[in-house]
């Protein structure tokens, strides 16, 4: 299967690379630096320039692909909102996309799927009741950016495309547990905030064995959540993560000092949603970890 894949080399792609790999693809990887990717994949991937904005020699590996995955975009957790960051953001992912959507529309043999990258802050701050895919947009500043990205995937013409509205991704090596250990192992973790908000995660073997279910689930288009159903709330998190550690969890961090140090992007920490992955297991999609207490014990074993 030839599969192209912007956004590649970051948390996620790395690691999806790495599943495309193990069943035999060679991966055609877009990304600013080619010659670094060879290396870190010793050659076996197809690694093509690009700049993730504007068209160039990269979009003649789109045209007869069988599957297109864009995952690229400036983290939402890079530092404070200011209005630079989030235009950063908003550039990051639209241009991209863009740029992806304009591939597909000048290949004479298009791709038979996009699946493009969301996430479930779609849904916004939604503390109570469970977000199935059909659960309206929110209202803030990064429900509107998910909302303005899947726009632009949509626009892929004679293709299936899919949202993948991604949860936190809890994986070693990277990615929202990396910055919760330090602070965990030394009995400095706890709650943030209330401790209330819901916390909705996904191992990281899950979110790459849900993004190449979709890829073959022709049945399947739209927004799909990709969230763990076991769902959990901050408090009920740090408390299990403290158990996996064997370290104490109970310091809490008070909602106000978040906002005063984190300003806007508080609400990635003090806001969540019950995202539940409705979609992926109707079509049959099986859970590698769907337990939080499992999942965390096989990440920190």
């Amino acid at each position: 299967m030839k599969t192209v894949i912007a956004g590649g080399t970051g948390f996620i792609g790395a690691a999806l690379i790495d599943a495309l790999l193990a069943r035999g693809d060679k991966p055609v990887v877009l990304t600013r630096d080619p010659a670094a990717a060879q290396r870190r994949w010793d050659g076996r991937i197809d690694a093509r320039l690009w700049n993730g904005r504007d068209p160039g020699p990269w979009v003649l590996a789109v045209d007869g692909a069988d599957a297109v995955i864009n995952l690229a975009g400036e983290s939402v957790a890079g530092g404070r909102w200011t209005p630079e960051r989030k235009l950063a953001l908003i550039k990051s992912r639209l241009d991209s996309t863009r740029a992806v959507v304009a591939a597909i529309a000048a290949a004479a043999k298009k791709p038979r799927v996009l699946v493009n990258a969301s996430a479930v802050g779609y849904y916004g701050s939604r503390p109570t009741g469970e977000c199935a895919e059909s659960a309206p947009q929110g209202t803030d500043f990064l429900a509107a950016l998910c909302g303005q990205w899947e726009r632009e995937a949509s626009a892929a013409a004679g293709t299936r495309v899919i949202a993948a509205r991604i949860g936190v991704v809890l994986g070693t090596g990277g990615g929202a547990l990396a910055k919760m250990l330090t602070p965990f192992k030394l009995g400095l973790g706890g709650p943030l905030g209330s401790g209330r908000q819901p916390f909705p995660w996904i191992h990281l073997d899950d979110a790459t064995g849900a993004l190449l279910f979709l890829l073959a689930a022709d049945s399947v288009s739209g927004s799909v959540n990709l969230a763990a159903p076991d769902l959990r709330t901050n408090a009920e998190f740090t408390k299990s993560l403290g158990r996996a550690l064997r370290r104490p969890a109970y310091l809490p961090a008070p909602g106000f000092a978040v906002r005063l140090a984190l300003g806007e992007m508080s609400t990635l920490l003090l806001d969540g949603q019950r995202a539940v992955p409705g979609k992926l297991v109707d079509a049959g999609y099986a859970f590698k970890h769907p337990e939080l207490d499992e999942a965390l014990a096989s990440l920190l074993a």
